[in-house]
């Protein structure tokens, strides 16, 4: 098969593994950046070019699409949909994730288990916003952020007032999120591949810091999930319709929360921390799912 992975830097570890993964199997795969291609959008042919020449057809494409380019990012993913590649994650998919609020209406709507959340641009009653979540300690996140950027935990009510402030001056809009004390700084980060949880990590955040990420210098470690924690991340990747997704599960009194179902999780920590051979279950998903103009969404949002 050929395979185009849609990746601004081939020398990431997630890349990397991919490129493996396919190669071992015998697929051709092709690194695109997707800021350095371009599009010709027309009814009879579309096509994607690339320096100069158009790329032709491809049997399936697998995006690795940052947050900081979702836009152009799916646009680039939807053109290989209409080309009739199968989309390891789909377009509508992965711009519905990214989403926070979105992401989270839907997750609510189908009655997954959240820790009580506020979303506010500019509130007129500050107060009401922090009783709304339980009062302090609160975590207040910027809903473009991602890694941990941008994501405060406010101890007391005053700090909590000082932050939404601040982040009010500067126009962002915000989530205000009930802080989840007994998760004592760690979360269980889910993959999920075709409908079932393929891995799974414990992420325990440094002493003094409560953000769990990876990227923050948190730690990562094998973990047992109960069968609890396995539906819920398995039915939160479908309400948003990822074939492959790292479900992100706080461990509270009231059960598994989700905090964030995230449409290109990283391989690297839960590779090392599991063992397993990630990146070639995904090629093998591939393998048996794959077939000309196969999406679900076909183009709705």
């Amino acid at each position: 098969m050929k395979i185009v992975i849609l990746s601004r830097n081939k020398k990431l570890y997630s890349t990397r593994r991919l490129i493996e993964a396919c190669e071992q199997r015998g697929h051709e795969p092709m690194v695109l950046d997707v800021l350095h291609s371009y599009m010709e959008v027309v009814s009879s042919k579309p096509e994607v070019h690339f320096k100069g020449k158009a790329l032709g057809a491809f049997d399936a494409v697998i995006p690795r699409i940052g947050a900081s380019v979702t836009f152009y990012g799916t646009a680039v993913l939807r053109q290989f949909e209409m080309m009739g590649a199968f989309p390891l994650n789909e377009s509508v998919a992965i711009s519905r994730s990214r989403d926070k609020l979105r992401s989270l209406q839907l997750l609510s709507r189908k009655g997954l288990g959240l820790p009580s959340t506020g979303f506010a641009h500019d509130p007129d009653d500050i107060q009401d916003l922090i009783k709304m979540v339980g009062g302090a300690p609160l975590v207040i996140k910027l809903l473009e952020g991602t890694q941990g950027i941008g994501v405060v935990l406010a101890e007391t009510k005053k700090a909590a007032e000082s932050v939404i402030e601040a982040f009010m001056g500067l126009k962002a809009n915000i989530m205000v999120q009930q802080y989840i004390k007994e998760a004592g700084g760690a979360d269980i980060r889910c993959l999920v591949i075709g409908g079932k949880v393929v891995a799974a990590m414990k992420r325990q955040a440094l002493p003094g810091e409560f953000r769990s990420n990876l990227h923050r210098g948190g730690s990562a470690s094998l973990v047992k999930i109960t069968p609890t924690e396995r539906a819920t991340a398995v039915k939160a990747a479908k309400v948003m319709g990822l074939n492959v997704a790292g479900v992100d599960i706080l461990r509270s009194e009231k059960g598994p929360l989700i905090m964030e179902v995230n449409s290109s999780p990283g391989l690297e920590g839960i590779e090392n921390a599991t063992g397993k051979d990630v990146a070639g279950m995904i090629i093998d998903f591939i393998e048996k799912t794959a077939r000309p103009h196969k999406t679900k969404t076909k183009g709705k949002g």
